[in-house]
Parts: structure tokens; sequence; C-alpha cells
């Protein structure tokens, strides 16, 4: 099956929440939707699965209209972030319940009920109740139930996000694994740029209710196609200082100089804006190409086996996201570099004009 959307918008209370979004689904894809809190995910998802109706564009099917078919009538499911299962029900009949719903036979759904939960590897706790497992447990119960009837588009809502770094790692892995033999659209939400890398497939950029960037994840991460998308496909968000190019050099902000290399030559003299994502900053020399930064650290933010360090000069700030624990006081005075065949140009509309070529897709 595939799934098509011309034009659609959806406003609620006066405000805009999808505005004019086409987008293009083939069957057995698997389809990321990228976005911050309030982006418009979940509403253009309950758009696609019938269980809100446009104000106007159209939601096709195979290539038939069905905009004003009702969710009931569509072969879809949906995982929401929270773990929706029947309490009161064991894990076989929550599962089970859509096959029951669609009156399959007892053989039918006994066989599907437990292929695909040996799928998900919770066949041993068919028999407790829901409250009896652990989150992990729980959503893959959801999952299954999901799965279960093979429907066309199934629709994951940040069904991940309440799950401890361990187990999404697990349940990612899995969920490509599981798509990998279907002919379902999957389509799956999330807020964070990091799991739209490890999910791949294609990536479709949403900010405000409008469609940013979509096309193949890698292609979208690497070629953004606006400073706005590249600022949403990174975390921390993309580093942007203004910037010259006149005759063979580069200028930041009339601070500092460094010669024009063989990336950046094609680019004509003007005001630009450069970008650097925070992961191809370091603390060391590593490229002939090194741009030396004197700066001083606003803060060091220790997540876990990581650092985000923010630091700034007296133009601009950067953000580095570094391997490893880094502690440092506020105000202390350290360089930092910059490999310059690494940096994105945008124009002042905020336009790509050139992303990091095949130089950086070698040493990234």
């Amino acid at each position: 099956m595939s799934l098509t959307l011309e034009h659609v918008s959806r406003a609620v209370d006066g405000q805009i929440w999808i505005d004019d979004a086409s987008l293009s689904f083939e069957p057995g894809s698997f389809n990321v939707l990228l976005g911050r809190t309030l982006s418009g995910k979940t509403s253009l998802m309950r758009l696609m699965a019938g269980l809100d109706k446009p104000d106007s564009g159209r939601v096709l099917m195979n290539g038939k209209d069905v905009t004003q078919v009702a969710v009931r009538h569509r072969n879809v499911s949906m995982v929401y972030q929270q773990f929706i299962n029947y309490p009161s029900m064991t894990v076989y009949d929550n599962i089970a319940s859509p096959l029951r719903q669609a009156k399959m036979s007892k053989d039918e759904i006994d066989r599907r009920v437990r292929e695909t939960a040996k799928m998900l590897r919770i066949e041993k706790f068919l028999s407790r109740h829901p409250l009896e497992l652990s989150g992990g447990q729980q959503q893959r119960t959801a999952m299954a139930r999901a799965l279960v009837k093979d429907a066309e588009l199934i629709l994951f809502d940040e069904p991940l996000v309440n799950l401890d770094y361990k187990l999404r790692e697990e349940l990612r892995q899995e969920m490509r694994q599981l798509f990998e033999t279907r002919n379902t659209i999957a389509i799956y939400a999330t807020t964070e740029p990091n799991e739209a890398l490890a999910l791949g497939g294609t990536t479709t950029i949403l900010h405000e209710g409008r469609v940013i960037q979509s096309g193949r994840t890698p292609e979208v991460y690497h070629q953004p196609k606006t400073v706005l998308a590249a600022e949403l496909f990174s975390e921390p968000p993309i580093n942007l200082m203004p910037g010259r190019i006149e005759g063979n050099e580069v200028s930041f902000a009339n601070f500092v100089h460094f010669p024009l290399n063989v990336d950046l030559r094609t680019i004509g003299d003007g005001e630009y804006r450069f970008g650097v994502r925070p992961s191809h900053l370091s603390l060391v020399p590593s490229n002939d190409d090194d741009l030396e930064l004197a700066v001083t650290v606003e803060l060091a933010e220790i997540s876990g086996s990581e650092t985000f360090l923010h630091v700034r000069n007296e133009h601009f700030s950067l953000v580095l996201h570094l391997p490893g624990v880094h502690e440092y006081d506020v105000d202390t005075p350290i360089r930092v570099y910059i490999p310059t065949h690494k940096l994105f140009v945008f124009d002042q509309q905020g336009g790509l004009i050139q992303a990091p070529g095949l130089r950086m897709a070698r040493v990234a």
C-alpha cells in the first residue's frame, strides 16, 4: 500500500496545526517524522490514520481518496509513547484483541499471537497481565498488538521516549529488523535527531506544522536545504557563525581570518552564514585545515559518558559535543578547533550554498 498526502492542512481554534503538507510513502518503507515538541508530528499522524480530517487537501491510499474514511474502516495501527494496554487482560489477550475484533478463527489468532510474541521476545509473558511487566515489556506488548494484524500502515508516536537508554537502543535495532521483510508502511515520530539517524529509512523534518525537508535520512542529514533544517537535524543544534568570503580569505565576524581552502573555492565573494556540527569541533587539532579559536568556557554539561561544552568569544558562541567527561570551571580560557573542510555554507536568507563533500564522508 502507498500513502500520499496532497496539500493537507488543519487548523484548530484558529491556530494552524498542519500547513500544506505534501508527502508520499512507499510500501515496505520505514519513515521518520522529526521535529520538536508541538511541531505537528502527532497531528500529521492522526490525519494519516483517519482519526482527524484535514480542512483542505487529500489523503490517498493506493491512489484511492480516503480523506473522509474513518479510522475503523482503514487497516491502520498506532503505538503511542504511553503504554496503552488493557490492564485487566493478559498479554495474550491484549495482543489478540484486534484479531478477535476482525473475527478471525481461533487457530489463526493463536498462530499470529504466538508468532508476534516470539518476534518481540515476550512469548514467556503471555499469561501475565501488563502491570506485572517491566516498562520495556509493556511497550513490546503494545507494539505486538499493533503488528499482529498486519496493518498496511503502522504509526509510532514516540513509542520509546519513556524507556531507559539501553531498552531504547535494543528496541530501535529490533524495529529496523522487523520491517525489513514486511510490506507495511512504518512511520515513526521522534524529537531526537540521533534516533532518526539510528533508524534510517527516510526522514521528514517538521516545524510549526510545515514540512521543512524530506528525503533519505543520510541525504537530509548531510545536505540540509536550509539553516532551519540543519538546526533541527542536529543535537545539539548546529553552530552558526556570520562570515565573509573575499578573495582567498574567509573571515568569521571580521574577527578570525583563515585561507580559503579547496572545499570553499567554488563559492563567490560575499556575506554568508557558516555552520559546523558540535560533534565536529574538538579540543585538539586533528586535520591540516583546523582553525584554532581562543574561547572561554560558559558551561560544561556532562551527560553520562559525553560532554556538551558551551564556549564563547566576544563575537559568537559555540557548543562542542565531546565523548567522555570533561570538567571545566566557568570562564576558563581554552582553545577549540574547527575543521574548515566540514563547514556548511548558507546564504543570508538561510538557503544551503554548500555542504561538506566527500572528504567529510570519509573522516566523519
